[in-house]
């Protein structure tokens, strides 16, 4: 979760009008501690707020291909989003429960990925890491 990040001015610097329908969106996965799937997205903006399901999806691909939301591969053909790394939100690992199913974030100092020797020897360019831990969490843990 992160409560430092301007939403509107992170819109306007990718080039994106602040709609409502945007900051909504914005909002629900950037106030989360975790990142949320489109279901969970969408559940939550159902509650208070009048949008389309194909909106939802549009504006999830958006936010991605302007590098202010992340997709994360939640195993199978499901995805999770969550901030993409800013100046207030650190590039970090996460987390996915083989169990339940969920993503978690971890945090940033938990794991230490040295890409200096990959960019030296790899002939293309890197664009982003994406470091994702598998196993059980707690909560599945505790229910066996």
């Amino acid at each position: 979760m992160c409560h430092q990040c301007n939403y509107p001015r992170l819109l306007k610097q990718s080039g994106l009008s602040p709609t409502k329908n945007r900051l909504t969106v914005l909002e629900v996965v950037g106030n989360n501690n975790s990142p949320l799937n489109t279901r969970q997205i969408y559940t939550t903006l159902r509650r208070n707020h009048e949008i389309n399901r194909v909106t939802v999806y549009r504006i999830l691909d958006l936010l991605v291909e302007k590098g202010i939301l992340e997709r994360l591969s939640g195993g199978g053909r499901s995805f999770y989003y969550g901030l993409a790394p800013n100046d207030h939100h650190h590039p970090h690992p996460h987390f996915y429960c083989t169990s339940c199913g969920n993503i978690e974030c971890l945090n940033p100092e938990s794991l230490f990925l040295d890409v200096a020797p990959l960019e030296r020897t790899y002939p293309g360019v890197i664009q982003g890491v994406a470091v994702r831990v598998d196993g059980v969490c707690k909560n599945c843990l505790q229910r066996v």
